[in-house]
């Protein structure tokens, strides 16, 4: 399957700080992928330089086939981009906000006007065409806004954490929109914080951290590399510790956590409610009854500790300008 995006060795310094280092990329064509990542990972530099926005100290980048430096004139009419932050103009109308855009993109008159209806019947806001966009909620923006970026009607698209921001209604919303684009055979290049989001949209995630790509996979397997259920159990003594310790040893030797303060004792398995089954019975044998039994999956902290040591960095450089 031919790529749509590839990029190798991408690295941008700003002073002693590495935004990318050595960062290598490749999403095949008709796919999604998710570059997932704490602030200050390199997430949205990447999207940045892919996009023509930002040039990389050194590295090569190509976007449906054109490099990202050489060919960025041309590149910008092949793509389409929707940021952190909704780029409409809120004094202006829905309707006049895209009929601008497909001007932009010089589609012509008539053109840029059927679009824009077309675009605002499918992101379900015809009713507020025709209303100022300083009186839209939040979600309302961003599905204007990646109507935007649609406009052109770009073979590849990128979002970057096109949900901060939102409710989960206006998530759950936009999420729909997403997948209905996904599945007209859009290629996608997403940024995200959330493992949910990735897991919900995404064929393949990029882990980023430190600007480079740490760890590749689905959801899923990210999940299984560490763990992909949790066991965790709530102990009414703490001299029972140490005895469920050795209990969950037998599903994952060394990778035990255990909480004395609150009496948590943890671990990460592949095949939850068997081995919680199992895990119970062992227990019991040994005449220790948790208070409180529960099975969880890892949220995007748990997998960036296990796979970085930290959960959360600070904004990347660009960010604070």
């Amino acid at each position: 399957m031919p790529f749509a995006i590839t990029a190798s060795g991408l690295r941008k310094s700003y002073g002693d700080i590495h935004a990318l280092d050595g960062l290598d990329l490749e999403v095949p064509e008709g796919t999604v992928m998710a570059l997932l990542g704490p602030n200050g990972a390199g997430k949205t530099t990447t999207i940045r330089v892919l996009t023509t926005l930002l040039q990389a100290d050194s590295g090569t980048a190509t976007v449906v086939g054109l490099d990202v430096v050489k060919d960025a004139r041309e590149l910008k009419s092949r793509i389409g981009v929707s940021g952190q932050y909704s780029a409409v103009d809120e004094h202006l109308t829905g309707y006049e906000n895209l009929d601008m855009v497909g001007r932009l993109y010089h589609l012509g008159r008539a053109k840029s006007r059927s679009r824009a209806r077309e675009l605002l019947e499918r992101f379900d806001l015809s009713d507020a065409a025709d209303r100022p966009v300083k009186g839209y909620s939040g979600g309302m923006r961003r599905r204007l806004d990646l109507a935007g970026a649609l406009v052109a009607d770009p073979p590849v698209l990128f979002l970057d954490e096109p949900t901060t921001g939102l409710d989960p209604r206006a998530r759950v919303e936009l999420w729909a929109v997403i997948e209905e684009l996904v599945a007209s055979g859009t290629t996608l290049l997403l940024t995200t914080q959330y493992l949910e989001e990735a897991d919900k949209l995404a064929d393949s995630i990029a882990v980023i951290d430190r600007g480079t790509v740490i760890e590749r996979g689905t959801a899923d397997e990210l999940k299984d590399r560490i763990g992909g259920t949790r066991i965790e159990l709530t102990l009414p003594e703490s001299t029972d510790m140490a005895a469920a310790r050795t209990v969950l040893e037998q599903f994952a030797p060394g990778r035990v956590e255990v909480d004395e303060s609150s009496r948590e004792v943890s671990v990460g398995v592949t095949d939850g409610s068997a081995s919680l089954t199992e895990a119970l019975i062992l227990l019991r044998d040994k005449d220790i009854a948790p208070t409180d039994v529960r099975l969880g999956r890892p949220s995007l902290d748990d997998v960036f500790m296990k796979l970085t040591g930290h959960a959360t960095e600070l904004e990347e450089p660009e960010a604070q300008k």
